[in-house]
C-alpha cells in the first residue's frame, strides 16, 4: 500500500492548479499573484496542488528578514490536499517543495505562508514541516460582507490596486472615493471574523536566517494565546490534527490573499 513516501511532486500548469485549490481549498477560491505551481502525486494521480508568488505587501513583508533581495523570497498562498492522500503528505510535499524551489531557484533565501486561525487552521502542517512561527494575531482584515461571502479589508483600501479580481469588488459591494476600508465596511454592516492569523516562514539559506528580525515563538504559544484551531472549529493546539483544513480537503492559505474569483 502506497504511503507519504511514495508521493512525487513536480511543476504542473496554473490551469491544472487552479482547477485542484477550487475543487479542494476551504475558500474555492485561487489567488491571481500565484506564479508557480506545483502538483501532488501519488500512484499517478494528483491529488493536491501547492501555489507560490508574491507577498500582497512586498516591502512590508521584506521586514521580516532585512537584507533580503527583492527577488529572493516567496510567498506560499495556496495549499490544497486531498483526505485520500495518506497521513504525512503534507509536510513531505512541503520538504519536497521548498528543495524543488532551492534547486530551481538557488538565489531564493526565504519562503513565509500564514496559517488561517480564523476560518481554518492554525498551521500544524508547517510546523510538521519544521517551519519556524514568527507571528501570532488576532485576525483584523477578515469580514464577512452582508451577502456571506469573506472578503479581506485590504481590498477596499484606498490605492489598492492588485493584478486582477480584485479590483471588481469595489464595485460589487459600491465602494467609491479614497475613504478608508474600515469606515466603509462599518457602513454597509460587514462584521469582523473572530479568530487569529499565524506567519511561518522556511529558510532556503542559513545566512538569511541568521537576518531574522522578528522573534521565534515556541509553537506552545498558540494554546497560550488561544488561537488553535483544526477543520475551521476553535481547538486546544494539543487537540490539533496534522493540517487545517474543512471538509473539502486539507489546506492552509494565505488569509490575506485577494482572489482572482474577486474575493
Amino acid at each position: 500500500m502506497s504511503g507519504a513516501k511514495d508521493i512525487r511532486v513536480e511543476p504542473i500548469d496554473a490551469q491544472s492548479a487552479n482547477k485542484i485549490v477550487r475543487a479542494l481549498h476551504y475558500s474555492g477560491k485561487v489567488d491571481p499573484r500565484s506564479q508557480l505551481h506545483l502538483g501532488v502525486y501519488l500512484d499517478g494521480k494528483c491529488g493536491g496542488a501547492m501555489q507560490l508568488g508574491p507577498p500582497i505587501d512586498k516591502r512590508k513583508a521584506m521586514t521580516l528578514v532585512p537584507g533580503t533581495p527583492w527577488n529572493a523570497m516567496l510567498d506560499l498562498h495556496r495549499l490544497a490536499f486531498a483526505d485520500w492522500l495518506p497521513r504525512n503528505s503534507e509536510s513531505r510535499a512541503i520538504a519536497y517543495m521548498l528543495r524543488w524551489v532551492k534547486r530551481t531557484y538557488p538565489w531564493m533565501e526565504w519562503v513565509q505562508s500564514y496559517a488561517d486561525a480564523t476560518q481554518c487552521g492554525d498551521g500544524t502542517i508547517y510546523r510538521a514541516a519544521g517551519f519556524l512561527l514568527v507571528s501570532i494575531r488576532p485576525n483584523a482584515s477578515m469580514y464577512r460582507m452582508p451577502d456571506g461571502n469573506v472578503v479581506c479589508k485590504i481590498v477596499f483600501e484606498p490605492g489598492f490596486s492588485p493584478n486582477s479580481g480584485p479590483k471588481s469588488l469595489k464595485a460589487r459591494y459600491g465602494k467609491t472615493g479614497g475613504g478608508s476600508s474600515h469606515r466603509f465596511l462599518k457602513d454597509i454592516g460587514a462584521e469582523r471574523l473572530p479568530g487569529f492569523q499565524l506567519r511561518y516562514v522556511a529558510f532556503l539559506d542559513p545566512a538569511a536566517r541568521a537576518r531574522l528580525a522578528y522573534p521565534v515563538l515556541d509553537y506552545g504559544e498558540i494554546a497560550r494565546r488561544g488561537a488553535g484551531m483544526y477543520r475551521g472549529h476553535r481547538v486546544r493546539s494539543a487537540e490539533s490534527g496534522t493540517a487545517g483544513s474543512t471538509s473539502k480537503g486539507r489546506c492552509e492559505s494565505d488569509p490575506h490573499a485577494p482572489t482572482s474569483e474577486g474575493s
